[in-house]
């Protein structure tokens, strides 16, 4: 299996708070790798540094060959495969949906009005907001702006899709859809890496799953081995919180 994502030595400092505390993993085509752990442990620093939005300390990450941090290197145009959905959805409150959606594609890649919208409705309709093309975000439920959050980060067409706590201010009502939406595209093939807190969706749809402790990768492996049988005291500790 191809490596995409590689990391190695990753150091992250916030002032001196070490947040990453030399992180080595890497990513495979195609895998859905669950990253897992409590607050403050590293794991939303991690795709943050992984999109090129921190800078860091030591260590290197690469994408597809390239390094994320090398002063050559051209973030926004990296930053096109990195699809990247956060925990608040941050629509524009004055587009409708299908405006919100096409908006990317016709700023950044330059696509025509048609092409743009055509996209839109694509990406609408396979997050299953296609009967919401003129709603404005503020006259959708929080699972459906989640929705339309993903819709706009796939409308750039991305190798890789980034989720930070996507459920995590939503409703317990409105997790399962955006849940749905994700082990879709898990299905579908797409590179993903998940920081989350739903402890089932991790098992069910993960290749792998990472557990990250005060800034330390503890343990990663299959759900199976994580779930199953850790060999971290510290994974089997929080594991045995969640259940």
């Amino acid at each position: 299996m191809v490596i995409m994502i590689k990391i190695r030595g990753l150091k992250k400092r916030f002032g001196t708070n070490e947040v990453l505390k030399g992180i080595d993993l890497d990513v495979k085509k195609g895998e859905v790798l669950s990253v897992i752990g409590a607050s403050g442990s590293g794991k939303s620093t991690l795709l943050y540094c992984i999109n090129g939005l921190e800078p860091i300390q030591d260590g290197y990450i690469e994408v597809d060959d390239t390094r994320v941090h090398d002063r050559n290197t051209n973030v926004n145009l990296l930053r096109q495969k990195l699809g990247m959905v956060f925990q608040q959805w941050n629509s524009f409150p004055h587009l409708t949906a299908l405006e919100n959606v096409a908006l990317a594609p016709r700023i950044v890649r330059k696509k025509s009005k048609r092409e743009a919208q055509e996209i839109a409705k694509k990406q609408l309709s396979h997050v299953g907001l296609g009967d919401k093309l003129d709603a404005y975000p503020n006259s959708l439920s929080g699972g459906q702006q989640q929705r339309l959050a993903i819709a706009r980060a796939l409308a750039m067409e991305p190798e890789y899709m980034l989720f930070d706590e996507a459920t995590s201010a939503l409703d317990p009502e409105l997790v399962g859809e955006v849940l749905d939406t994700m082990r879709l595209l898990a299905d579908e093939g797409m590179t993903m890496i998940c920081v989350t807190h739903e402890m089932g969706f991790a098992k069910d749809v993960s290749d792998r799953v990472a557990y990250f402790h005060q800034g330390i990768l503890e343990e990663v492996g299959p759900p199976s081995q994580i779930f199953g049988n850790p060999t971290s005291e510290h994974t089997k500790k929080f594991l045995s919180k969640t259940r």
